[in-house]
């Protein structure tokens, strides 16, 4: 039988995060394509409608949770993945460099296009 073989160590809590975040994706985007599929469809969705729902508190602060939940899990899943390509030493520095440095500019720009949308800042 062939062994197992993972990046993640044993017990690690990124293997956990992964999972959870995962979890959460699922059901945030469930939720997504029930408002905005089933309850309104296409063609009544308009940019005061999406920027109404962005002024509210709830809503406002799930986007946010969304946009960090998917970029930890989106970037932790790239860097498992070149790390089971056998990515070591200085490639693998720079990698998680990258990784990092990309994560940290779509939060911030992610971030900065909620609050414009939700009428706080203008971009």
């Amino acid at each position: 039988m062939a062994e197992r073989y993972s990046s993640f160590q044993a017990g690690g809590r990124r293997w956990l995060w992964q999972r959870i975040t995962a979890a959460f994706l699922v059901v945030v985007l469930a939720f997504h394509f029930f408002l905005l599929h089933f309850v309104h469809h296409a063609d009544e969705v308009t940019f005061a409608m999406s920027q109404g729902r962005m002024q509210e508190l709830t809503y406002f602060s799930l986007m946010i949770l969304f946009l960090l939940t998917a970029t930890f899990h989106g970037v932790n899943g790239v860097y498992n993945a070149l790390i089971n390509q056998g990515l070591t030493g200085t490639r693998k520095t720079a990698a998680k460099l990258v990784l990092g440095v990309a994560s940290a500019v779509v939060i911030v720009q992610g971030v900065r296009t909620a609050l414009a949308w939700a009428g706080g800042v203008p971009l």
